[in-house]
């Protein structure tokens, strides 16, 4: 695989990691709000296992051969994480955005921002 193409392979699974993982985070909260906790919690860790499966192989693609430093990888799963979360929370929750939250995702940004300014992908 070419550094360039790793380089646009780890966000794009961190993406689908991070969609897997919102839903095992928050969705019981809407749908299975009236089940036992322990359903919640096995619906949770099944939805976490796709979330892995797309997860490990984004930081391994990211680290090995995009280039990517463990700071790096952290960062960007951060940023990805608030853009998903920011559409489930609208579109699946019903929930309102506070400006507080546009204010975390502009600090977030900040932080991408100094953590790849000197970024060299992998030859």
């Amino acid at each position: 695989m070419t550094a360039r193409l790793a380089i646009l392979l780890t966000p794009v699974l961190l993406v689908g990691s991070n969609i897997f993982m919102t839903y095992a985070w928050y969705g019981h909260l809407r749908d299975l709000k009236e089940k036992p906790l322990w359903i919640a919690i096995g619906a949770s860790w099944l939805v976490a296992f796709f979330e892995y499966c797309l997860q490990v192989p984004a930081n391994r693609i990211g680290a090995n051969e995009a280039g990517f430093s463990l700071a790096q990888l952290k960062v960007m799963q951060e940023v990805i994480t608030m853009l998903v979360f920011a559409v489930f929370a609208v579109l699946y929750m019903k929930e309102k955005l506070t400006m507080n939250f546009v204010y975390a995702g502009i600090c977030l940004v900040a932080a991408a921002w100094f953590m790849f300014r000197d970024f060299r992908p992998a030859a």
